[in-house]
Formats: structure tokens, sequence, C-alpha cells
């Protein structure tokens, strides 16, 4: 069979781009754990921040958190040169930790480098707190994650959606309940800052990160 040369070097070509992109990509070096609820009737509610925030990541750097392991969907990309894992888990939000902790065990990341993104009520709409490490501060998916990796020192990225209108309104209800049209425009904004927040999070500059978007 006649080739000619520059057939063959052009193959040659596309087998190192091939051969170093799978070098570059590496191990995963992080996990995003982005909690939620499954299930389109959860799809804007509060509590579903994490999820939002997933989901608007994956479309700005062009990837999808859709393949099923570990309890949940999960995607992968770089960020700031590193492997980093997104996974949203698939267990309702009260059982967050049995996937992230399936996920940690199997890639082997340590708890100081997995990010857990969720909701706030104690933060206004609008809002982003980063935090090294601490206490679930009332929230579900925070507690289940600290009860399966069995510590607190792991990283948090809470998103604001807001105090309950009232002392007497039902905490379920309202974190429960879906965004207004106005919160979900504010909401963009938000997630850009939390996606520059997270490049600065994955290179090591935490500090950076919290003195800069906190």
């Amino acid at each position: 069979m006649k080739t000619r040369m520059g057939e063959v070097s052009d193959i040659f070509e596309l087998f190192n781009k091939i051969e170093k992109r799978g070098q570059s990509l590496g191990p995963v070096g992080y996990i995003v754990a982005c909690l939620g609820n499954p299930g389109r009737e959860y799809a804007l509610t509060r509590h579903n921040s994490g999820y939002l925030f997933a989901e608007y990541y994956a479309m700005q750097k062009g990837f999808s958190i859709d393949r099923a392991k570990f309890d949940g969907l999960y995607g992968e990309c770089m960020v700031a040169n590193r492997r980093v894992l997104f996974l949203c888990p698939t267990t309702y939000m009260n059982a967050s930790g049995v996937s992230v902790r399936k996920a940690a065990d199997f890639y082997k990341i340590p708890p100081e480098r997995i990010l857990v993104v969720c909701d706030d009520i104690n933060l206004d709409v609008g809002r982003m707190r980063l935090r090294r490490k601490g206490s679930d501060g009332g929230q579900k998916g925070l507690r289940s994650v600290i009860e399966h990796l069995n510590t607190d020192a792991f990283p948090r990225m809470r998103i604001g959606v807001g105090k309950k209108p009232h002392p007497d309104y039902d905490l379920c209800d309202w974190v429960l309940g879906k965004f207004s049209m106005e919160d979900q425009k504010i909401l963009k904004t938000v997630f850009e800052r939390c996606a520059q927040a997270l490049e600065l999070v994955v290179q090591g500059d935490f500090e950076g990160a919290m003195s800069r978007y906190n």
C-alpha cells in the first residue's frame, strides 16, 4: 500500500498530540463536590446552589458532568493546570458524604483537597464565603460530609441564599423554594466570583482567595 510521507507525518503528529494531552492531564488532584438534590423538581431551589454552580462552571469551561459513579454524576476539567473532578452527589442532600467519601477513596484525595460547594441561609443572595474548615453551621449536606470523612478539616465554598422571610417560616420550605428571577440574575454574578476564587484555591492560594472574594 502506498502512503504519502505527508500523510504519515500528519498521523504521527496526531498521535503525539493525543499522547501529550493524556500526559498533561495527570491524575485527579482535587475534588470539587457540589451539593444539591437530584430531580427536576429541585432544579432551581436554594438548596441546589452547589449543583447550579457546577452547571455554570461546566458551561463556562466546556465540559459535561454526566458520568455516573460514586453515587453521583461527575466530570473532569483542568483548573490551574490541575486535573479536577467535579462531583454532584445524587444521594440527596442529607447523604452527600456517602458520594464524596467514595470519590475521595477511589482517587486517594485527602480532605484538604476536597472543596465542598453548598448553599448558606446565613448569607444574603449575592454573597459567598470561603473557609478552610469548620462546623456544618446547620447545613445537612456539610454535616454528612463531615461524618463520612470523619473530619471537618476540608475547605468549603458557601453560596448565600438569604435568611427566612420571618422566624416562623418553615426552614425546609425555604431551602426547597425556588430562586426568584431577580435572584437568579444575581447568582450569575456570584458564580463568576466563585469561579475566580476556585482557580486560586486549586492553585494553593487559599488566603488570597478568601481576602479577595469573601
